[in-house]
């Protein structure tokens, strides 16, 4: 959005503000013993998954609470799963469909019509864990809730009853929980102490397929899997599939693993040109699995490898090691969230990382070479140490296991 464009819409919300309801100094939260508490966050994968570690501190603070949460359709396979929630709701959030606004007035007609099914609610408590969405504070505002808590950023903050100073240089997963805690802290509850991993449940179904689907793929070996998932949500995020090639092939050839390519429906292309190039043979499990099947997938993987995208991040709430691809999103603010040692990320070291831009036409695209610089070298070196260093853990459980004395 142009910047004129923003200043006039921040100038209209301030308005609106000020209008339906006089600003008022920041208060201090109140809520019952068992309160309702409504998080709205309309992202997809990667950040619904940063905000789980919130959502597990929420529900130790609150365990008679009822828990709801309002995201995309896209996001229901991401946390319909999640014990820490009562109840999953759903809303088309305008800009996050990643399809084109049907009209200007659109995004208004959607807010009044989800604040209307909202009212009936009876809420305590919005928070709105996504930091800038304005959309989000309007609609808790006009559905009625009575205290909604949020950052204070301009166009969100006339429209929220508590609010907290946004630091940019936090990762997303500490944006959700400083929310979560403030929420806790100002209903004086004491503050869980509690480890901090994303959080993914692959069901029994889950297991079962992917199991099955492994072992239909290649008989029972010593060999480790890597899944290479080639995908991104945007086109300067990609790395080229020779260079992915490169990397499988070598490793297939040098470590003796089995590569298997993930991707959505939407990826197919992407999974099967990788395939194409290469030399070493592969199973592509693209556009064959569900969220939930990929996870298991990932858990029986020793690697995955790709670039930033949602099913990298869901690779690492299931365990496994990761080397992650960046470019022009600033890995620091949504990086993965796990240990360093286990989870890498690789750049190509330009001096314009990050840009945080990622809406490059295809003409703009050869301009803007961040993730297609990364050496194929670098990438290589990384996953042949993580790859080494996940079998000497399995043969050191193993080892331990058959020496273990009986009692």
């Amino acid at each position: 959005m142009h910047n004129s464009q923003q200043r006039w819409r921040l100038t209209l919300l301030r308005a609106l503000g000020a209008l339906t309801r006089p600003l008022r100094p920041r208060q201090s939260l109140r809520l019952p013993a068992a309160p309702r508490i409504l998080l709205i966050r309309p992202d997809h994968i990667g950040d619904l998954l940063f905000a789980t570690p919130a959502l597990r501190v929420l529900r130790q603070a609150f365990p008679d609470a009822h828990l709801s949460a309002l995201v995309g359709p896209w996001g229901q396979a991401v946390w319909e799963h999640n014990p820490h929630l009562d109840e999953l709701l759903f809303c088309e959030f305008p800009g996050f469909t990643r399809q084109p606004k049907p009209s200007a007035l659109a995004p208004y007609r959607m807010l009044w019509s989800s604040a209307q099914e909202l009212g009936g609610q009876r809420f305590d408590l919005a928070i709105v864990l996504r930091f800038d969405h304005w959309w989000a504070a309007l609609l808790a505002y006009a559905a009625g809730i009575p205290q909604r808590l949020g950052y204070a950023l301009p166009e969100c903050q006339p429209f929220l009853t508590a609010t907290l100073p946004y630091t940019e240089h936090r990762h997303e997963v500490e944006q959700n929980l400083i929310l979560v805690q403030e929420a806790i802290r100002e209903s004086r509850r004491p503050v869980p102490e509690e480890k901090l991993a994303l959080e993914f449940k692959a069901t029994g179904p889950d297991q079962d397929y992917a199991t099955a689907y492994l072992a239909r793929h290649g008989p029972a070996t010593d060999q480790p899997w890597v899944a290479i998932h080639p995908g991104a949500g945007a086109a300067v995020k990609l790395w080229q599939p020779e260079t992915w090639a490169q990397v499988a092939d070598a490793l297939a050839q040098n470590l003796g693993a089995r590569i298997i390519i993930t991707g959505s429906r939407a990826e197919l292309d992407s999974a099967w040109s990788v395939y194409a190039h290469m030399q070493a043979d592969a199973v592509v499990a693209a556009g064959d699995t569900s969220l939930g099947q990929l996870a298991a997938l990932f858990q029986h993987c020793h690697l995955v490898l790709g670039p930033d995208c949602g099913p990298l991040h869901l690779a690492v709430a299931m365990g496994t090691p990761t080397v992650h691809l960046y470019g022009p999103v600033a890995a620091h603010k949504f990086g993965p969230w796990g240990e360093p040692d286990r989870h890498v990320v690789i750049t190509s070291g330009r001096a314009c990382i990050p840009c945080n831009r990622l809406d490059y036409t295809a003409a703009e695209l050869p301009e803007h070479p961040c993730v297609r610089e990364i050496p194929v070298e670098t990438v290589l070196e990384t996953a042949q140490k993580l790859l080494a260093a996940t079998a000497h853990t399995a043969r050191h459980v193993r080892s331990a296991h058959v020496s273990a004395p009986c009692s």
